[in-house]
């Protein structure tokens, strides 16, 4: 998943970047209105993290532009204010939460990962995918009593097909969300390819992986019914 985080404190953004890093995010960082419009017309992402106070603007005026150029992201405020209006005003222009300074690293993840509860209607700890179950917040894929090996982006590339499942996604596309940057001159490499491919032989070691599609000439679908 990446995460755009908007915020002037070069401390704190450093901080949130370390902590999402290690739990498994992509990280970039903005710290002005101006070079988050730009990041926001230049990429997309999962999650956006928008500060109020930023040196060249109100963070709450981004939001509807930031809307308007990646609907699909998650928007969470963050703020020194404890104003109840900043808060009222960031939900209303589209903000899914709202988390006043200073804060809990792990309670920022919690709040993440609701939004993503609610944004991909998981209401179970595990998930079915086929014959296997994934436990995204464990980072475990199990078939049975059986637990299969995954690296980190092997994981992270099947659970991110998981929570888009039905979906064709590029390759581009899952470069840069789960990579952080775009395929370009790696593009005609198979970095992709070979994930998949290693994530099919473990898994088809316990059961069938059918569900994993290549699209050929564009990319990847998890299908599921």
């Amino acid at each position: 998943m990446k995460v755009l985080i908007v915020e002037d404190e070069k401390g704190l953004a450093t901080e949130i970047a370390s902590f999402l890093t290690k739990a498994n995010y992509v990280c970039e960082h903005a710290n002005s209105v101006a070079l988050a419009k730009d990041q926001i017309e230049a990429s997309t992402f999962d999650y956006i993290l928008i500060d109020i106070g930023l040196p060249d603007g109100n963070g709450l005026d981004l939001l509807p532009y930031a809307r308007k150029h990646n609907p699909e992201a998650a928007y969470i405020v963050l703020t020194a204010r404890g104003n109840p209006e900043d808060r009222v005003n960031g939900l209303d222009q589209g903000a899914d939460d709202y988390l006043a300074k200073p804060f809990f690293l792990p309670e920022l993840q919690s709040r993440m990962l609701a939004i993503a509860r609610r944004k991909f209607k998981i209401a179970e700890t595990l998930l079915p995918l086929g014959s296997f179950s994934v436990e995204l917040q464990k980072r475990e894929v199990w078939q049975d009593a059986n637990r299969v090996e995954l690296s980190k982006k092997e994981f992270d590339l099947l659970s991110y097909l998981f929570l888009h499942k039905n979906r064709v996604l590029t390759r581009l596309q899952l470069s840069e969300h789960i990579w952080g940057t775009f395929a370009d001159d790696d593009y005609d490499s198979n970095y992709i390819d070979a994930h998949i491919k290693n994530i099919r032989k473990k898994l088809g070691q316990y059961g069938d992986t059918s569900w994993l599609e290549t699209v050929r000439g564009v990319g990847y679908r998890i299908r599921l019914s």
